[in-house]
């Protein structure tokens, strides 16, 4: 799907877990060309957490941008006028099947793609960053790690928390191996994977204590991970 919309898809970490530095929130407010964009922030995957909302705001208050929680679980807006005057969506971590779900209902996913169409940003964490893809893999179920599919708005297959979650390597590795996937994109927790025109054209890092990766990772007879050049953004 070719656009000349931006995607960033973080692994983990943001403003989640620290509101208060809001380093990978700077960068995607900083590559809309609006003097003060307006970011539209679905929480749906949390099941619309309290303190979730409330993180967000503080990050996104520090930041040059305009920002507004939306939900789908209360009194929902218009959808299509949240999007047509938003500058950038960002989805939140969680349920990534149930959020797809949710969206499907409303017809959200249909108004996404478009706006990613007309040149609108895209972002997200965990859930908000596999979503964007054709398959992700998700901690959706709680038995087991799945393949999932997702929105297909990028090509391929994404595993955020690469490094944060013990059982996403052993997962992915296994799903290469049985050729239940060809490849997969890895993001680490502190990192990020941003897009442009459907093509990896950053790997970020912005984590201040470790520099943090993104992979792409393969098996043919052992586990093949190639980490792609990044930049660290922390400040």
């Amino acid at each position: 799907m070719n656009s000349d919309g931006h995607i960033v898809a973080i692994g983990g970490g943001g403003f989640g877990r620290n509101p208060n530095k809001p380093v990978i929130e700077d960068y995607i407010v900083n590559l809309s060309p609006a003097k003060k964009p307006k970011i539209a922030f679905f929480p749906t995957a949390s099941a619309e957490d309290t303190q979730y909302i409330k993180n967000f705001h503080i990050a996104f208050n520090k930041l040059n941008c305009i920002p507004k929680d939306i939900s789908l679980f209360k009194k929902t807006p218009d959808l299509e006028s949240v999007i047509d005057e938003s500058d950038i969506i960002y989805v939140g971590g969680g349920n990534t099947k149930s959020m797809l779900a949710v969206f499907r209902e409303w017809g959200l996913d249909k108004l996404i793609i478009n706006a990613y169409r007309q040149g609108k940003i895209l972002s997200g964490v965990s859930a908000g960053a596999i979503c964007w893809f054709e398959r992700g893999i998700t901690d959706s179920w709680a038995s087991e790690l799945k393949v999932l599919d997702c929105l297909g708005v990028l090509e391929g297959t994404c595993c955020p928390h690469y490094d944060g979650e013990e059982n996403r390597r052993p997962s992915v590795e296994s799903f290469l191996k049985n050729k239940t996937l060809e490849e997969c994109l890895c993001i680490e927790d502190g990192a990020a994977a941003h897009f442009e025109n459907g093509s990896l054209k950053t790997a970020i890092s912005f984590f201040k204590s470790k520099n943090k990766n993104v992979y792409d990772v393969k098996f043919e007879e052992n586990l093949i991970e190639e980490s792609f050049n990044n930049i660290n953004i922390f400040k």
